[in-house]
This record gives structure tokens, C-alpha cells and sequence, in this order.
């Protein structure tokens, strides 16, 4: 696994430092949105349409022990298996389990953002079990090791030429770098891994309670061949991915495809109900849900936060995001990024000594929420993110010493009035065309990247009377 820096600063400038990732980030997403613009249009009202998916998800939410207890039945119902976790650890043991009971060498796996959050893959190599994703994004980012860059586009920041190498050591030879070459293999080898897969392992996008089934929405294929040729499938659900009805899961085939990706509809939309029934031809001979907990109820019990359960897992937030459109999806350095990840992470690991920097990768611009299809109020979470942040004194200790320096200075207005004229005089020898032209620190990240102005010699306020009588003479002029 690739090894970035600590904090979220040093990964960012890391970053920052890659054109090509910079570039082609900015590529895909302004594709994307594009996509995005042209494909809502044809819904009509998109606003009406985000309405309803907001009220969906919010209501499911606001139901959810309801709706994971209907699910649960119908899903056994129809002679599935049903796994409630409530931790990563609790998760991984079960498909362990299942691995093993099958006597598993290989599984084949669908794109599935859960199983990179419970590091699922690790622990079945551990075991002596082959994990291959079968996603061509999620295949090239496994052979080079490395988490997604982006909630549905991971590769986003491989050139041709790095997943030339990649399948190159997988082959034993050179591989060349055009288009056709690549898919070529690609097909070829991930064919293979269909054919011989001992357990197919899928995500969720969603599953529909009232009769039990789960929703996949994929644009290669991969997840019919996974779902369909093992003779064991294993759903790993997020336990907050859960839709009354078919009704509700036709809103959000329309929300999540034209918001992610500017499709209409993915290639495939796929609807699983249990295991092979008798006298059907394909399907696997065992179904197995296992519901992911891992923090969510914690989320759910948060009234400040609850509502970032309603996240589809679109990646429409990305693409407008400015700060993650500048470093990608590495820099939030773990499984989700953008500002969808600046939200989740801090919560669903409860670690604030180690992600509560993430809401500081924002500019508050309220881009996201305006993107995001179900509404989530992205930008006040991010904010609130940053309260407790600071009400944990998490913080640089110079930085709250220059906040309560601020907090005196503001709250006075002759401690104001001296502070200004003490900057005044103090800044001088650091003004170079009435900006501050040095790195001073506290100030450096600020004047690296754009222009930090100088304090005027003059108040406003002090020249306001003079241009006060200026103006009266100018009206006594006109009016003679």
C-alpha cells in the first residue's frame, strides 16, 4: 500500500506538486459536470427531483430500524443469509468465515467503497485467499496498491503509460500503451477470474425492503459476472443503504447516474432477490448480506450530522469541489474523499487527533451542497466539524493565541483602533506595492498563493469626513 504523508497539508502540497494528477483530475471532473448539466434537464424539474430524493433518504433514515428489520425478513425470506456487524472487525470475520467454510482459494469482487473502508481485501490474502477486483479502475489502483481517487472514477490519476506498466508485470512481457492493447488484457484477464471465482463479493448501491433485494448500478458489467457465475455471493452493505420501495430506488436510478457521471442511466442496472431459486439457469447457489455498522449508528445518533447518511456515494461533490479538483483524492488520505470525506472520516473513525484536519480542506464556496442530489448540507458540516475541532483544542496553540489576541482587539474598539495603528507602523519594512510581500508565520500558506493587501495608512472611517464635505460641496454645485 502506497504510504502518504501524515497530515493533510503535507499531502495536499505533495499533491500539488503533481501536474499530471492535477491535470487530469480537472479533465474527468469538468466532464462529468458537464455531463451532469446536459443529463438533469431531460428529468425536468431537477430541483423537485432533489426534493424527493432528500425526503427518501431522509425518511429511511429517520426509519431505519424499520426498514433494516423488513429487509432482513425478506431477504431470509427467499433463503438468503443475513450478517448484522457492527464493527470492520466484526465484518471481515464473517467473510472470513464464509471464505473458509467454502474452502475458498479465489474471490472476485465488485466495486465496493465498503470493503476498502474494512480493508477487506488484506485480510482474505491473509488467509491464503486471492482477492481480484474486477472493476478496471478498482483493478489497476489493486495492482499498483493504492486506494480510489475518486468515488466512481479510482484510476482518475493513471496515465496510460502507468497501467501499461502495471499490466506488464502481471504478464511477464511489455505490454503496449494504446487504448485497445490495454482493454484487450484487461478482458482477458479478468475473464479468467470470472470463470474460476470460488465467492463473488459485491457492494450495494441500494437495497429495497419490502422485498429484499439489492440494486447495483455499473457501466462495465463486472458485477452481473460476479453476482451470477460463483456459486456464492456475498452483499457488503453500508447499514444506512437501505430504500422502502421500488418506487423510491427508481428516484435515485435517476438522481445517481446523472449527478455522478451525466449518464441518463448506467450500462447496467442490476436487481438481485436471494440465491438461485429452483429451475433457474445462473445465480449463485448461496446469498449472504452482511450490514455494515462501523461507525454509521453513531453518525445516525448526531442530529449535527445525521443527515450525511443520505449520501448515494455519487461523487457528484468532487467534481465541484475546488480544493479536491486541485489535489485529488489521495490528499483526504483515506477511503473517502472530497468533501463527502472531509465529513465521514472524522465521524465514522471517531478520530479527531487524526482526520480532524480534513474540514479544513474546504473553502466554504457551498458548491457541494448545491451539487450533492439529495441535498446534504455539506458546508455548514464542514463548519461544525471545524466548532468541535476547536472546542476539543485541537488546534496549534499559536493559532489560539492569535484567535484570542483577535477576540481582544475586536471587542474593544480603542484595543481595535491601537491594533490598526500598530500595523501600520509595524508592517512598513514588509510592503512591497501595498501588499505584504514576506512569509511571516501564520501568514506564509496565505502569501505563497496570492496576495495578502497591507493595512491602509488611513482608516476609512477617518477620511469619511472630508469625503463627506466634498460631497455636499459637489451637490451645492450642481444644484447652482
Amino acid at each position: 500500500m502506497t504510504v502518504h504523508p501524515a497530515t493533510m497539508k503535507e499531502r495536499a502540497a505533495e499533491a500539488l506538486h503533481n501536474d499530471f494528477l492535477r491535470e487530469a483530475v480537472k479533465i474527468t471532473t469538468d466532464k462529468f459536470f458537464a455531463g451532469k448539466a446536459l443529463a438533469q434537464r431531460s428529468l425536468g424539474d431537477w430541483e423537485a427531483w432533489r426534493e424527493r430524493g432528500r425526503a427518501i433518504r431522509a425518511h429511511a433514515l429517520a426509519h431505519l430500524d424499520y426498514y433494516l428489520g423488513q429487509l432482513i425478513d425478506q431477504v431470509k425470506s427467499r433463503g438468503g443469509k443475513v450478517h448484522l456487524c457492527e464493527t470492520a472487525e466484526d465484518a471481515v470475520q464473517v467473510i472470513v468465515d464464509i471464505a473458509r467454510a467454502r474452502n475458498a482459494r479465489s474471490v472476485i469482487k465488485s466495486k465496493s467503497m465498503v470493503t476498502e473502508e474494512i480493508q477487506l481485501n488484506k485480510a482474505l490474502e491473509a488467509i491464503g485467499v486471492r482477492a481480484v477486483e474486477t472493476d478496471l479502475g478498482e483493478y489497476i489502483i489493486q495492482l499498483a496498491h493504492e486506494t480510489p481517487s475518486h468515488i466512481i472514477a479510482p484510476a482518475i490519476h493513471k496515465t496510460r503509460k502507468d497501467v501499461a506498466e502495471l499490466f506488464s508485470q502481471v504478464a511477464g512481457k511489455p505490454i503496449k500503451d494504446d487504448t485497445d492493447t490495454l482493454t484487450n488484457f484487461a478482458r482477458q484477464k479478468l475473464r479468467e477470474e470470472f470463470l474460476t471465482g470460488d465467492i463473488g463479493i459485491t457492494g450495494c448501491n441500494f437495497a429495497v425492503a419490502e422485498t429484499g433485494s439489492v440494486a447495483l448500478f455499473t457501466n462495465e458489467g463486472n458485477g452481473r459476472m460476479v453476482t451470477t457465475l460463483p456459486p456464492v455471493h456475498v452483499v457488503v452493505m453500508g447499514m444506512e443503504r437501505v430504500v422502502p420501495t421500488f418506487e423510491d430506488l427508481e428516484v435515485m436510478m435517476n438522481l445517481l447516474p446523472r449527478s455522478g457521471t451525466g449518464q441518463k442511466l448506467t450500462s447496467y442496472v442490476t436487481v438481485i432477490t436471494g440465491p438461485r431459486r429452483e429451475g433457474e439457469v445462473d445465480g449463485p447457489e448461496e446469498f449472504h448480506l452482511v450490514i455494515v455498522d462501523n461507525g454509521r449508528s453513531r453518525i445516525l445518533r448526531d442530529p449535527e450530522f445525521r443527515e450525511a447518511l443520505q449520501c448515494i456515494r455519487c461523487g457528484a461533490c468532487l467534481n465541484v469541489c475546488p480544493v479536491y479538483r486541485q489535489i485529488g483524492g489521495h490528499a483526504y488520505g483515506w477511503v473517502y474523499p472530497g468533501p463527502i470525506g472531509a465529513v465521514i472520516t472524522p465521524l465514522l473513525t471517531d478520530d479527531l487527533d487524526r482526520w480532524g484536519d480534513l474540514p479544513y480542506a474546504s473553502s466554504l464556496c457551498a458548491a457541494c451542497a448545491e451539487a450533492c442530489p439529495v441535498k446534504i448540507p455539506l458546508h455548514d458540516m464542514l463548519v461544525r466539524h471545524r466548532v468541535r475541532y476547536v472546542a476539543a483544542g485541537k488546534t496549534p496553540p499559536a493559532e489560539r493565541m492569535a484567535f484570542r489576541l483577535y477576540k481582544r482587539a475586536f471587542t474593544s474598539p480603542r484595543r481595535y483602533r491601537l491594533a490598526l495603528k500598530m500595523a501600520v507602523t509595524f508592517q512598513r519594512p514588509l510592503v512591497k506595492d501595498r501588499h505584504l510581500s514576506a512569509r511571516l508565520p501564520g501568514l506564509a500558506g496565505w502569501t505563497a498563493g496570492r496576495d495578502f493587501p497591507a493595512a491602509a495608512p488611513k482608516r476609512f472611517r477617518d477620511l469619511w469626513p472630508g469625503l463627506a464635505a466634498e460631497a455636499r460641496q459637489m451637490g451645492g454645485a450642481d444644484h447652482e
